[in-house]
């Protein structure tokens, strides 16, 4: 497989965009060694292309009859399954080394990780909180860094990974309202599929809400100052802007679904340039 259809598969520009929520959790502990932050990009990233791979191989057959992912590098017959098993098997083991290189209860936990990555695609086949298990998968990665360095359990490692879990679920349930049709077709379920796309709209902005207190209680856990709360500020902007989007009918839902998940991808490095920035400035000033 050559790297042009590697980054493809695993939309290798989600990697860069999920970094940030791992490195969070370092920030919040403290800041961590060059080493942890080395072996928790590896985590992260082995994490990230374990979980996609494994989530395309899954629902590869699903893909091949939504007209909305037919075009996938697996049902277009541009990729084998094997060569995608193989590679998140890889990348699992990779995942668990470097939790290795860590410390002893980042590697234990390692192993529910690969468990978490490899079922969240079958939620979907008999469950609607599917999203709040993607939420779930996606929390780890703050959590993990703040155990990372840390080596044991503290409520401070939970906020972070709180706002992670609803910010994700959220987004999620606005994605997932552009298969209603195509998902009660098939059986899968959904939060849309079960409520309706009214009420998942009201959910979704609730998750956003509750993902904003979570900062806030983080920010007063971690006696962060004005640095953090000038970027919690732009996240709220920008958790507006997509709950507009959202909630608008002037034009197809598909389009605004694009706007919405176009700006998502700045809300991690919001967070995280202003937890770094307030980490710097009480370190250095």
């Amino acid at each position: 497989m050559d790297f042009k259809k590697f980054a493809d598969l695993i939309m290798i520009e989600q990697t860069t965009f999920a970094l940030p929520f791992a490195y969070i959790g370092i920030l919040f502990a403290g800041g961590g060694s060059l080493s942890q932050w080395l072996w928790a990009t590896v985590a992260l990233v082995a994490a990230r292309t374990a979980g996609m791979s494994f989530n395309r191989v899954l629902d590869a057959g699903i893909d091949a009859e939504n007209p909305r992912t037919a075009d996938r590098l697996i049902p277009r017959g541009e990729v084998s399954r094997f060569s995608v098993w193989s590679m998140g098997i890889g990348f699992s083991v990779m995942l668990i080394f470097a939790a290795y290189m860590l410390n002893t209860l980042v590697f234990h936990l390692s192993f529910a990780a690969v468990a978490m990555l490899f079922s969240y695609s079958l939620f979907k086949r008999f469950s609607s909180t599917s999203h709040f298990y993607l939420g779930m998968v996606e929390a780890a990665a703050p959590i993990g860094g703040y155990l990372a360095v840390t080596g044991s359990f503290e409520m401070l490692a939970f906020l972070p990974g709180a706002a992670i879990f609803f910010w994700i679920a959220g987004v999620d349930i606005l994605y997932a309202v552009q298969d209603i049709e195509f998902d009660k077709s098939r059986g899968l379920h959904s939060i849309p599929v079960r409520i309706g796309k009214e009420r998942s709209l009201t959910l979704s902005a609730f998750c956003y809400t509750l993902s904003i207190a979570a900062l806030i209680f983080a920010g007063y856990a971690g006696d962060m100052t004005s640095l953090y709360w000038i970027s919690l500020i732009a996240v709220a902007g920008i958790f507006l802007r997509q709950q507009g989007l959202a909630q608008r009918d002037s034009t197809p839902y598909e389009d605004r679904i694009k706007q919405v998940f176009a700006i998502n991808r700045f809300v991690s490095p919001a967070i995280f340039i202003g937890t770094l920035a307030d980490v710097l400035a009480r370190l250095y000033l």
